[in-house]
């Protein structure tokens, strides 16, 4: 699968080979370890989405079998599911005996959504249940991209139920006698459902604050250490304030003209007021495209025919026409971790967010 492949792209100059220790935790959200390796490893999502939805049923569990919610309504209806699937961690049972009975008993495991009104439940995939883990525990994936992909709307709570049994009596086992617990679980050891999905439209991040802007009275949606929007609000004025008394200066007094050239631009999201909802990275350099288009252009910059013609006519009267503009020519993207408006953690790739050259237009 496209978005699942991980290609080899190295964000160590974006600050990404190793991820600060504030960026673990953003706000009262945990960043699931998968999402992270995500990350970390560099996998490209290409031009789609990869959402991490964490299991929000209650940890009591049935005896029979094992029910696992997510909260889904963050997926835009118009975005396209391409692949989907649900990671839930296996340990080393507790009871060795009921587990080598179990193991005996060639168990099966099935999972399938919960039945509901006049909805019976639909059994999306039965596969032998693998011998138990010797070391750390592991994580068992299962494709659902069928429950996500059909006709009518998306429902905007997905509901599995995995179940256990022994063979060939049909008998049920409870999962956890096969190392599937859900009692005292940490953040990162909570069941996943990874939905990979495709946008119909190329987005920009406008989009995300936009989302952020209208979240911001959600009791979901809290700045560092639980701040309230108004607290919120006055830290990002203080950094504004803080930011522009910096730059101040910049800018004043008769600066040498240089030709049209990339410039360093470097980017804090901290700086920003982003950090509540940014994870990594924190910072990244973009670079920007500064200087003069005069005659003659250098074709290292690429003008266009139209930017050659009016930097002709400038050069022969200036106060007629104005010079070509200096503009980034090549642009590439960066891969993005944050957390969407629903406290979901999603890693996508943003296009036209470096210069990589620039040229006169």
């Amino acid at each position: 699968m496209q978005l699942r492949a991980a290609a080899a792209l190295c964000l160590c100059a974006l600050s990404a080979c190793r991820l600060p220790a504030a960026a673990l935790r953003n706000g009262t959200v945990v960043p699931h370890p998968y999402m992270l390796a995500l990350y970390r490893r560099g996998a490209r999502p290409g031009p789609g989405t990869v959402t991490g939805f964490a299991d929000r049923a209650p940890g009591a569990e049935a005896a029979a079998a094992q029910r696992y919610v997510f909260d889904i309504s963050s997926l835009g209806e118009a975005d396209e599911v391409v692949g989907a699937e649900l990671r839930i961690l296996r340990r080393r049972p507790e009871n060795r005996s009921l587990a080598r009975a179990a193991t005996r008993s060639a168990p099966r495991l099935l999972l399938s959504t919960c039945p509901g009104p006049a909805r019976p439940p639909r059994l999306l995939q039965a596969r032998a249940a693998r011998a138990f883990p010797s070391g750390p525990p592991r994580w068992e994936v299962f494709d659902v991209r069928d429950a996500l992909r059909g006709d009518g709307p998306r429902p905007r709570l997905l509901c599995f139920v995995l179940s256990v049994l022994a063979e060939p009596s049909g008998a049920a086992l409870p999962p956890g006698q096969l190392g599937f617990g859900k009692q005292q679980q940490a953040a990162g050891e909570r069941a996943l459902l990874v939905a990979f999905s495709r946008a119909q439209r190329r987005e920009s991040l406008f989009k995300e604050l936009r989302d952020k802007v209208k979240a911001l009275g959600s009791p979901l949606v809290s700045g560092p250490g639980g701040e309230s929007p108004p607290k919120r609000r006055r830290r990002r004025r203080r950094r504004r304030t803080a930011l522009a008394a910096r730059s101040g200066g910049r800018g004043q007094g008769k600066k040498a003209k240089t030709r049209c050239s990339r410039k360093p631009l470097h980017v804090n999201f901290k700086e920003l007021g982003w950090d509540d909802w940014i994870i990594a990275p924190l910072d990244y350099e973009a670079y920007h495209c500064e200087g003069l288009c005069d005659f003659p252009l250098r074709s290292h910059l690429e003008p266009t025919n139209h930017a050659i013609i009016q930097t002709l006519m400038n050069s022969m009267d200036p106060e007629s026409t104005p010079p070509s503009c200096c503009v980034p020519s090549k642009l590439s993207p960066i891969s993005i971790l944050y957390i969407d408006s629903g406290n979901n953690v999603v890693y996508k790739q943003y296009e036209d967010m470096v210069v990589e050259t620039c040229g006169c237009r």
